[in-house]
């Protein structure tokens, strides 16, 4: 959706006990509900990147690099 080359994707080994942590599984909710998703994840990615692009000057300001790179021992809030 970028246009950028695929080489800028910087794969990292998953956090031990974080990335499970942070999963989620809707099939109780779809099946005893009958709840599904309003947007597929692929028009909800779409719509979220381009917010991001047309509202630039919402979030850069907030983008420092105490968010864009955290360091849990350096982080001073």
């Amino acid at each position: 959706m970028l246009e950028k080359d695929e080489d800028l994707i910087e794969f990292v080994e998953d956090r031990p006990g974080h990335d499970l942590r942070y999963s989620l599984d809707s099939s109780k909710i779809k099946n005893e509900l009958g709840w599904k998703p309003k947007y597929s994840f692929k028009e909800g990615i779409k719509d979220t990147v381009k917010w991001y692009l047309e509202n630039e000057e919402w979030w850069k300001p907030l983008a420092d690099e105490r968010v864009l790179h955290p360091t849990p021992w350096k982080l001073s809030w």
